[in-house]
């Protein structure tokens, strides 16, 4: 605006001095006036673009969690009552905690799993939450327990798998590998470790973020460990447990089914969606 009052130089000699720079002031000013309220448009148009980018993003996030069977109302505590329901007294003693984790497999292959630390084993329970049963358990005798690794996740040189985050590994037999056939079957699980991670629900809030704790158990696995060590120890073995900070690896290089799996959350029990006709 002040430069087209400069275009007009009749207008402009015929208004006194003062008038004319007080004229040109107010033009400027509304100029930036102007351009000030474009801008504070602008910049409170991109901030609603991006709270609204935000909030569908939460959102959807949000809905997806949602899907987990165990975040159903009653669920996760009729698990843990099911689960602690098959402790036994006598082979495995008091429960000292219970977790709620995904296992990672040889293949790379996320499970969801239950595991109860009590005096004498680790108990690693399948469990169904769809169902509301237990499908399977696998019992860890503490005493045999040497090693506990806890790290990031690590993949051959030339594998196309990646997978984010951190996990605790624990081993139990240090002097005997898997076999070439065992590496190369899915389904094997004649494994002496067993490798853990986050569940995907542990950041909806203070009781699943207790109960996915990895690192914690880690520290309950190494004290229970070194208690039955010293009250069970092993002929021939050495007692105590090693605690190592060091990338977890899987030694997987394609792994197709595992990435479909993983990205699907087929390892978890989830709602679905209809499937018919």
């Amino acid at each position: 605006m002040a430069n087209e009052g400069e275009g007009v130089p009749v207008e402009k000699e015929q208004k006194p001095v003062s008038a004319s720079s007080s004229g040109a002031g107010s033009c400027q000013q509304a100029d930036g006036e102007v351009k000030d309220s474009g801008e504070q448009r602008t910049e409170a148009g991109e901030d609603r673009f991006q709270l609204g980018s935000l909030s569908v993003d939460n959102c959807l996030q949000q809905f997806k969690i949602r899907k987990f069977f165990v975040l159903r109302p009653g669920t996760l505590n009729q698990a843990i009552k099911d689960v602690e329901a098959l402790v036994k007294k006598e082979e495995d003693g008091n429960v000292h905690g219970v977790w709620l984790m995904a296992e990672v497999d040889h293949w790379n292959n996320e499970k969801e799993r239950l595991v109860i630390i009590t005096d004498k084993t680790l108990l690693i329970f399948k469990y169904d939450f769809v169902l509301l049963c237990c499908e399977q358990i696998q019992r860890i005798q503490l005493n045999f327990i040497d090693r506990i690794s806890h790290g990031t996740f690590s993949f051959p040189k030339h594998s196309l798998l990646k997978r984010d985050g951190e996990g605790v590994r624990v081993f139990w037999d240090r002097l005997r590998e898997p076999s070439f056939t065992s590496r190369w079957n899915p389904f094997a699980n004649d494994f002496p470790f067993s490798t853990f991670t986050y569940h995907p629900v542990r950041n909806i809030n203070d009781t699943f973020a207790a109960l996915c704790d990895i690192q914690v158990f880690s520290e309950k696995l190494k004290a229970a460990a070194e208690r039955a060590h010293a009250k069970n120890p092993v002929p021939g073995k050495a007692n105590g447990v090693l605690v190592l900070q060091q990338p977890i690896y899987i030694e997987a290089y394609v792994g197709a089914m595992a990435f479909l799996g993983n990205q699907n959350k087929l390892g978890y029990c989830m709602a679905r969606g209809n499937l018919g006709f």
